[in-house]
């Protein structure tokens, strides 16, 4: 038995019934299944339920049961579908493009921003010199904490490698104090980097940006010369390269307490500003606290600076450094070299809390040389040992007129000049005829008979390339 509806909402009369059955109408092998077809019309056709049993009544269908028809979308509907599909899509992804640029935009501009320098009128004629801030941060990768070589009192000094030119540099970043024109503080460090001696740490060039100066200097690899006294037990050095860094940093201070065409005081005379080349060649370095002085004029600063220990007592009074305050730092910083520790011990024995005043002692019982180095082992040569540990107690002077200058220095050490013989009495004595140097005088006759080495600059920082 067959009956078909063709639709719910209408007659409930089948729109084929067979009355005869339809054993007349099928064969006894076919096919049973349901086709349609509306031509050329697009149109859905749907099976709700459908009873079909051979040899015998077909099973009842309950109308109301039937599942619901799903609704019909014409073709407006589908294409307003689509249309807010396409719509959808553009709008997101102009979205997200839009997103995508700003985002960029502002990673550019905060880019240039960060780099952004200025260059103004005055600094034209140190151009040459002027490393740009980008290259210079290239160069540290990024300024990161494990490029640090070295913090002293006006910075961090950085280890970097030029990107154009694959260099090795040394940075140092200050921050500027705005009490001095930044126009004057450059052109200072413009002046300082014409100098040129083979015991100085040669300034490159310059980097401003806004309220912070970078400094380019040549790199050291080996270092400061604190690391090999204090802080590498077993590679320390022995006496004749302890020799030869002493006599390097005193030419290098004799060029610029009295070589150069201005008086320049260092002011922070230490082991932590002795570099050492790589061919152990000791290089003064650290400007940050120099000053430069006319030449005519009285060479004396205001502002107090230095270290603990190696400030002379009229420094630490009256706050001026001249060439005599920086001698008494290198009379210390000899000692301290050739002993081996630094000027003021906390922990030591009361009597050896102070480098001087223990070298003294020693020498009054006899045995200034049990004041050398223990890790030399005693293998040095007693003579020069002696000399550089007197040298360094006059140099060390507590009243200034007892000091020599630089130039007597110079021909002490290469034994030009031999030591005054009253030398105990002279480091002893706590007064002086004002105006006077008698150190000095003993060698003036020698001084001016004999040649002290000296450096012809031939290359001037304004012109020199990188």
């Amino acid at each position: 038995m067959l009956r078909c509806i063709q639709s719910i909402y209408q007659s409930q009369k089948p729109h084929f019934y067979p009355s005869n059955g339809i054993c007349l109408r099928i064969f006894m092998t076919m096919y049973v299944g349901f086709s349609s077809s509306a031509g050329s019309i697009l149109s859905s056709h749907y099976i709700l339920a459908w009873s079909f049993k051979m040899n015998g009544s077909a099973e009842e269908l309950d109308l109301s049961h039937l599942p619901k028809i799903p609704r019909y979308d014409n073709d407006n509907n589908r294409g307003i579908k689509q249309l807010k599909r396409i719509l959808a899509f553009t709008l997101s992804f102009t979205g997200l493009t839009l997103v995508l640029v700003l985002v960029f935009g502002f990673v550019l501009i905060s880019r240039k921003k960060r780099f952004m320098e200025i260059l103004e009128d005055w600094e034209v004629q140190y151009g040459p010199h002027r490393f740009s801030y980008k290259d210079l941060f290239k160069a540290t990768k990024g300024f990161k904490e494990k490029e640090v070589l070295g913090r002293g009192g006006f910075g961090r000094v950085y280890k970097g490698v030029l990107p154009s030119s694959n260099i090795q540099i040394s940075v140092k970043r200050i921050s500027h104090d705005s009490r001095q024109g930044m126009r004057e503080f450059v052109a200072e460090i413009a002046t300082i980097g014409r100098l040129r001696h083979p015991n100085l740490v040669r300034l490159l060039g310059y980097c401003r940006r806004k309220n912070e100066l970078l400094l380019v200097y040549d790199y050291m690899p080996n270092g400061s010369l604190d690391k090999f006294l204090y802080h590498q037990p077993n590679s320390s050095l022995n006496w004749t390269q302890r020799f030869k860094i002493i006599k390097d940093v005193a030419s290098a201070l004799f060029y610029l307490h009295q070589q150069w065409m201005q008086v320049i005081i260092h002011r922070d005379i230490k082991p932590t500003n002795v570099l050492i080349d790589g061919d152990m060649n000791a290089r003064l370095g650290d400007f940050g606290l120099a000053k430069l002085c006319d030449l005519g004029n009285d060479p004396q600063t205001s502002h107090v600076a230095g270290t603990l220990g190696y400030m002379a007592p009229e420094l630490a009074r009256e706050g001026k450094a001249n060439t005599s305050t920086d001698i008494y730092a290198f009379g210390i910083f000899m000692l301290e070299a050739a002993c081996g520790r630094k000027p003021i011990e906390p922990r030591a024995p009361p009597e050896e809390a102070f480098l001087a005043d223990w070298i003294t002692d020693c020498w009054d019982k006899g045995d200034i040389l049990a004041t050398i180095d223990k890790r030399l082992e005693k293998r040095f040569v007693g003579q020069q040992a002696e000399l550089v540990l007197k040298l360094g107690l006059l140099c060390s002077h507590p009243v200034a007129a007892g000091r020599p200058s630089m130039s007597s220095v110079i021909l002490y050490l290469e034994g030009v000049a031999s030591l005054p013989e009253d030398l105990s009495s002279v480091i002893k004595a706590r007064e002086f005829p004002t105006g006077s140097n008698e150190v000095d005088a003993l060698n003036e006759l020698t001084a001016e008979r004999n040649t002290v080495p000296s450096l012809t600059i031939t290359e001037a920082f304004v012109s020199h390339g990188r």
